[in-house]
C-alpha cells in the first residue's frame, strides 16, 4: 500500500515548512529533504498546500493545481451586514435551482472542516423521493397530532398542510453523518454559499425528528448505515423580500 503523502526529493528544498505545520508529527527533515513516517498522516493536505516548491503530492487525491484565495479578498463589513442580514425563508417560488448552484452548495460543505479530516459528512439529495419523504414527515405528525402528542406544543394549534415541510421549496438536501459537529458545519457552509448564489435556506428540524421516529423514511433516503440526519436543509429561491435586519440581544461574553 503506497504512502498517503509523496515527496519529489528533487524539487523539496528542505525548508521544513511542511515538517512545521503537520499537525500529526507525520513529516521530517533528514539530509535536508523532508521525508515521511510509515504511519499517522490523515491527509489534511497542509503540506500539500503550504509546500514552496510544489514538491509534495497527495496518492489518493486528484492534485490538481489550485490557488489560494485568501478570506481577507472579502469585504469584512459586507460580509458581517450579508450575515446579519440572512433570514429563514419558508415561502419560496417554483423556480429550480441550477444544476451550477447546487454543484456549489455541495462542493462547498465537502471543504468544510471536519475533526480529523475525517470527512465523514454525507449528502443526500432527495430529488424524485421529496415528495415522498415529505409525505411520510406530514402522516407522521398528523398522528402525533391527532393524538395530542405533548412532543410539540404548537401542533395542537398548527394546520399541517401536505408542503408543511418542504414548503414548496424545489431543493431539499439532507447532510447525515456519525459526528453532529462535522455535518453541522458543513450546513453552515453550505448555507453561506447557498444564500451567496440568491437562494434561501430553511433548515427543518422537524424533519430530522421524523428521520429519528421513522425507520420507512430512513430507508427512503438511504440513510448510511451507522449515520444520523444532523440536518436538513430546504433550499429555492425566496418569495419573500426583507426590509431591515433583526435586532439581537446583547452579546454574552466572558473575560476571564
Amino acid at each position: 500500500m503506497s504512502k498517503p503523502i509523496l515527496i519529489d526529493e528533487k524539487k523539496c528544498i528542505g525548508c521544513s515548512l511542511c515538517v512545521k505545520d503537520c499537525p500529526n508529527s507525520y513529516l521530517y527533515l533528514e539530509n535536508k529533504k523532508a521525508h515521511t513516517h510509515e504511519t499517522g498522516c490523515i491527509e489534511c493536505g497542509h503540506c500539500y498546500a503550504v509546500c514552496p516548491q510544489g514538491a509534495v503530492s497527495m496518492a489518493n487525491y486528484d492534485n490538481k493545481e489550485e490557488p489560494v484565495v485568501s478570506m481577507t479578498e472579502l469585504d469584512s463589513d459586507t460580509l458581517l451586514q450579508a450575515m446579519r442580514s440572512r433570514r429563514t425563508i419558508r415561502h419560496f417560488t417554483k423556480q429550480p435551482v441550477e444544476k451550477e448552484k447546487l454543484r456549489k452548495i455541495l462542493e462547498a460543505g465537502r471543504y468544510a472542516p471536519t475533526g480529523g479530516n475525517a470527512q465523514n459528512v454525507s449528502y443526500t439529495v432527495l430529488g424524485s423521493r421529496q415528495k415522498q419523504a415529505e409525505k411520510i414527515c406530514v402522516s407522521l405528525f398528523r398522528k402525533g397530532q391527532e393524538l395530542g402528542s405533548p412532543f410539540i406544543d404548537f401542533l395542537k394549534r398548527v394546520k399541517i398542510t401536505d408542503d408543511f415541510f418542504f414548503k414548496g421549496a424545489p431543493l431539499v438536501i439532507v447532510v447525515s453523518g456519525k459526528n453532529k459537529v462535522n455535518a453541522s458545519l458543513a450546513a453552515a457552509y453550505m448555507e453561506i454559499m447557498a444564500e451567496s448564489l440568491g437562494l434561501g435556506v430553511l433548515y427543518s428540524g422537524f424533519f430530522t425528528v421524523c428521520a429519528k421516529l421513522s425507520r420507512r423514511l430512513r430507508r427512503l433516503i438511504k440513510l448510511p448505515k451507522g449515520e444520523e440526519v444532523v440536518t436538513c436543509l430546504i433550499i429555492g429561491y425566496p418569495a419573500v423580500k426583507y426590509q431591515r435586519i433583526v435586532p439581537r440581544k446583547a452579546l454574552k461574553v466572558k473575560k476571564i
